[in-house]
């Protein structure tokens, strides 16, 4: 346990000194400008200030002996190396894969994981702009107005997030994301009735295609459409399928081609950077 090691108590004897020492008294000895510039990071165009917590460079110093101590180089070295991190179900980890340049060296079990990142990702890139320049349409020949995920966990928290936290960012004319996870039927009722079934898609978007929230709300949409004269052939044009069982997805009457594969190693929470997150590309 990290609370057995040295560095842990060494760090406990200095948060007992640092905890009695004014702020003012670290800003007055460095000189203001001088510690935010050493108590703060920029990147891709954030900026973090932790100036004003009670961190000295020797305290950072000890953190980084305790996360020696704990071993956390060695374990990060082999989540990147796609190790079977994941002790629990056997598999690796590598979500950071998501986020590299194509010649990045991830591999799972011996074998890139590259091209095939790649490959959704520039088919998600194409879908995405085929929907929202208007050439992807409807049964009846419209474009997409409304775009509706539906999917629970980490098939909806992420791509919500991020919809909601960059509202402000997005495109006015490109269409409108609306999330359904709970099986309830009361957030999809609400949601139907502010949406045109002719101008509407829907990303059912569920690993396995068998998750029993996700598939009753994918089975009430496909009744709501089917209500509202979409017919059954053209189903199809408003349903996208973020999956890796095909035949489940074939079963439920979407097309093949319209899946967007993702696969083992990514875990719920980071799933974002998949194909779980084409709602944030389409937003």
């Amino acid at each position: 346990m990290p609370t057995d090691l040295q560095a842990w108590n060494t760090l406990r004897q200095h948060h007992d000194v640092v905890r009695e020492t004014p702020m003012q008294q670290w800003f007055a000895e460095a000189g203001a400008a001088q510690r935010v510039d050493a108590f703060s990071l920029e990147a891709s165009g954030l900026y973090l200030d932790y100036s004003k917590n009670r961190i000295t460079g020797e305290t950072l110093a000890l953190l980084m002996k305790l996360a020696e101590e704990a071993g956390v180089p060695a374990r990060r070295d082999a989540m990147f190396a796609g190790e079977h991190i994941n002790a629990t179900e056997d598999r690796a980890a590598l979500h950071v894969a998501l986020r590299a340049l194509p010649d990045a060296p991830f591999k799972v079990d011996g074998a890139s994981v590259m091209p095939a990142i790649h490959d959704v990702l520039r088919r998600m890139r194409e879908f995405a702009g085929r929907v929202r320049s208007g050439v992807w349409t409807g049964s009846t020949g419209q474009g997409i107005t409304d775009i509706v995920n539906v999917g629970i966990g980490g098939s909806d928290l992420g791509p919500r997030m991020v919809c909601r936290a960059l509202a402000h960012l997005a495109d006015p004319r490109g269409p409108r994301v609306h999330f359904v996870s709970n099986v309830d039927g009361t957030e999809l009722a609400e949601t139907l009735q502010r949406l045109d079934p002719a101008r509407t898609l829907v990303i059912v978007c569920s690993k396995t295609f068998t998750t029993l929230e996700t598939m009753a709300n994918a089975c009430s949409m496909r009744d709501w459409f089917l209500r509202h004269g979409v017919p059954e052939n053209q189903l199809a044009r408003h349903f996208v399928a973020v999956s890796t069982n095909r035949d489940a997805v074939v079963e439920f009457g979407i097309d093949p081609n319209n899946m967007f594969e993702f696969w083992d190693w990514i875990g719920g929470r980071f799933s974002l950077w998949s194909s779980v997150g084409l709602s944030i590309a389409l937003a």
